[in-house]
Parts: structure tokens; sequence; C-alpha cells
């Protein structure tokens, strides 16, 4: 697993399809969940040639009560913006996905930054429209599928999932190879990089190699916002060499800097 320096990239073929599928449940609402992404978005970029990514939202039941939820009753839409329940976050995910995807999945990541870098109220059906209308989303029928009882019936399943996978607490993965008669492999909890590495190894049954590091401009329009660290992690070189990088971009304003604690993000203008 040798290392590579932004120069020192290369295309690897893909020689077989993807054999492992990992499903990952979360909380948006727990800041493990959120503290998980950036593990998370670079097995996505070195490794994702090995595994489908399915992401399971493990909303708890009591927050599931359908009478609490005063949207599901068909309210109008101007009540519903100063309306706030715990489990509207779970439910603006889902409805983002039906958008695509890739669509819920950078809904949930600009959920955690406003839940947990903007302290902002991602329980308020407010808010989360801000997010939506942020990420470019057809507003109206990110509202429409708020609304519908499809959004529930597809949360639903995940606990389903949840609940079939043994599955009780966030963030957990869950590992299947290609073997139907095998077992899932569950991890509950936050380990280090390289644990998850060596699970896909050992799942694989060969060594994996990583996948050819991106072009920052690639990485940025891919995960819009990411720390100095985990930019530096990816491409395997000191984080004071990746920042040099990252700050010919701001120079070009095409990156901004964020100064949040003791942390350095970048986000695409």
């Amino acid at each position: 697993m040798n290392r590579r320096t932004f120069a020192e990239v290369e295309q690897q073929p893909i020689s077989h399809p993807r054999p492992i599928e990992l499903y990952v449940f979360l909380d948006p609402l727990c800041q493990d969940c959120w503290a998980l992404q950036p593990i998370l978005r670079r097995l996505q970029v070195e490794y994702e040639r090995y595994f489908t990514l399915r992401i399971g939202l493990l909303t708890s039941l009591p927050k599931m009560n359908y009478k609490a939820l005063p949207l599901v009753d068909g309210c109008e839409e101007k009540s519903a913006f100063e309306k706030e329940h715990p489990a509207f976050p779970s439910i603006a995910i889902k409805a983002a996905e039906f958008q695509g995807k890739r669509a819920g999945f950078r809904f949930l990541t600009k959920l955690f930054e406003y839940s947990f870098l903007k302290s902002r109220n991602v329980k308020s059906f407010s808010v989360l429209v801000e997010i939506a209308e942020k990420l470019n989303l057809d507003k109206q029928e990110f509202i429409s599928d708020f609304f519908s009882k499809n959004v529930l019936q597809s949360l639903q399943v995940d606990l389903h999932l949840a609940k079939e996978m043994e599955v009780v607490k966030s963030p957990t993965f869950v590992f299947f190879n290609g073997n139907i008669e095998d077992e899932g492999l569950m991890v509950d909890g936050s380990y280090s990089y390289e644990i998850y590495e060596q699970i896909l190894e050992e799942l694989t049954g060969s060594p994996i190699i990583r996948d050819r590091a991106p072009s920052l401009e690639e990485l940025f329009s891919r995960f819009e916002m990411l720390a100095s660290a985990e930019i530096a992690a990816i491409y395997g070189v000191p984080e004071k060499e990746s920042e040099r990088e990252l700050k010919k971009l701001l120079l070009k304003q095409e990156l901004e800097r964020i100064f949040i604690e003791d942390k350095i993000l970048w986000r695409k203008r």
C-alpha cells in the first residue's frame, strides 16, 4: 500500500466487479457519525472499486411515532416551515435521496455541516429546505417528497434492515462479501482507517490496491468541503504540502478557507 504524492498518481485498471456490499448505518443527529465522515470519504476515494456503499438511517423507533409528525397529516406548507421534530433530518435525507443517491449523500454531508459546524437547528423544517436549496435540489419536489408517505416507508426499510442485521447503535459498518452463505461482518463505533482497509483486504481475499488519487478540483466537485488533514491523508503527503496546493486554488478563488476551532476546512466556491 504505497503512498502517493500529488505528482505520483496513476490510474489502476478495474479488473472485476465490486465484490463487497458495505452498509453504513448512521443517525444524522449523532456527533460520532459526523466524525466518521473523513474515513468514509477516504474509503470511497481510494477503494470504491471494491464495494457498493449503502447508507441506512438509524432513526430510533420512538422518534418515528407517525402521529407526532405534523407533516404526515397534510398540514399546509406555510405552517410546516414553523415545525420541527427529531425525525425530520432523516425524513429530509430520504426526500433528497429520491432525487438520486448522490443527492441524498450530499444532503447528509451538508446537514452535518449545518448541525455541527454552523450550530443550526436541523430539526427545523425550514432549515432543511434551506439545505435543499443550497444543494440546488428541486425545492418543490423535495417538499412534496418530504410530505409523502413514501419517504416514511423508505425509512421503515432501513429500520427493518438494521433489525435483521442486529444493528443497535450508530455508526455501524456491516460488510458482506460475494458469498451469500457467509454472515456479514459488523463493526460498530469508530476505528482507525487502517482497520477498515484490513477488513476490505480480508473480505476480498487478495491485496487491495488504491485507486488513482483525483485532482483537487475533482475531489471538491465530489465532496465540496474537506479538512486539511483528510486531504493530506488522501494524497499521502504532509499536511503542509497539501495546504500549499490548496492555497493555489485559494488564490484562484476556486476555494475558500474556513477556520473552526482547531481545524482548517476548505470549501469549493
